[in-house]
């Protein structure tokens, strides 16, 4: 049986997941936050930074913003864990210059137990502890951060198709919009594109458009008004995708935004 429940807070960019997974396969996505999880119990892979990885009870994972990864159970039980997202402003307000981590799996134990204690926090502690435990939870983080790299450009300028995707991520962009703006071959723009932002020029406007859709549904607009705002064919659409990328629903997501204070209901079977 699969279950997930989220929490989100009302005032600051932190949300917060716990999940146990047995079937379900996450997407190739990414988060606009730094995401830090702890497994509770059983292996879960994942592809990211070109090359594949696994995380058993007590590591810890460490993405990135906009870092590209994927994920799965490695053994037949599943996998139970715990995961905080959490904004690239506050971790800035927490830190002189923001974390980079060397290896998107990490043992360490005490960083392990400073994000159970957020975790736990989150959901049950008073401003003052949450706060706390998540000034707690960053120092611990910053032990971990390596230092800046300059990476090769990519060849071309994948970025004027990123720019044009972002400006109409709910419209029906084309290859040969995409080409235009670019100057590079269908085949260029694929490779240069994939080289510089980890996705595809197709699954990069998707998970824009995820994004917006989780802004209207934290605003409270219903799911298929979002739906329909932000290019998903109908609601049922948004719904497959939503729950491939993040692991839960738009409807328990939007619960966890009306009622941000509290953790959303538990939410499961599903596959």
């Amino acid at each position: 049986m699969q279950w997930t429940r989220y929490w989100r807070a009302a005032d600051r960019p932190v949300e917060a997941m716990h999940a146990h997974f047995t079937s379900h396969r996450y997407h190739r996505h990414s988060h606009d936050a730094y995401s830090f999880g702890v497994t509770e119990e059983g292996v879960q892979a994942f592809r990211c930074r070109g090359g594949t990885h696994t995380s058993a009870a007590g590591m810890v994972l460490a993405f990135n913003p906009d870092e590209v990864h994927d994920g799965r159970t490695a053994t037949e039980d599943g996998f139970t864990y715990r995961i905080v997202h959490i904004g690239p402003s506050l971790v800035a307000e927490l830190l002189p210059r923001l974390p980079l981590f060397q290896d998107p799996v990490v043992h360490s134990p005490r960083l392990a137990d400073a994000l159970r204690n957020l975790h736990t926090a989150l959901q049950e502690g008073t401003h003052l502890a949450r706060d706390e435990h998540l000034m707690h939870a960053v120092r611990a983080m910053a032990t971990h951060v390596m230092p800046l790299r300059t990476t090769t450009p990519a060849p071309g300028n994948p970025s004027a198709a990123r720019d044009l995707i972002e400006a109409h991520y709910a419209d029906d962009v084309t290859t040969e919009e995409l080409t235009e703006a670019t100057g590079l071959s269908r085949f260029a723009l694929y490779r240069a594109f994939r080289a510089e932002y980890g996705l595809s020029p197709s699954d990069y406007q998707r998970q824009r458009r995820l994004r917006a859709a989780r802004r209207l549904l934290a605003a409270g607009r219903p799911a298929a008004e979002a739906a329909a705002l932000t290019g998903f064919a109908d609601q049922a659409h948004l719904t497959r995708w939503f729950r491939r990328c993040y692991g839960i629903t738009p409807a328990a997501y939007a619960r966890a935004a009306a009622a941000p204070e509290a953790t959303a209901p538990a939410e499961g079977p599903y596959g």
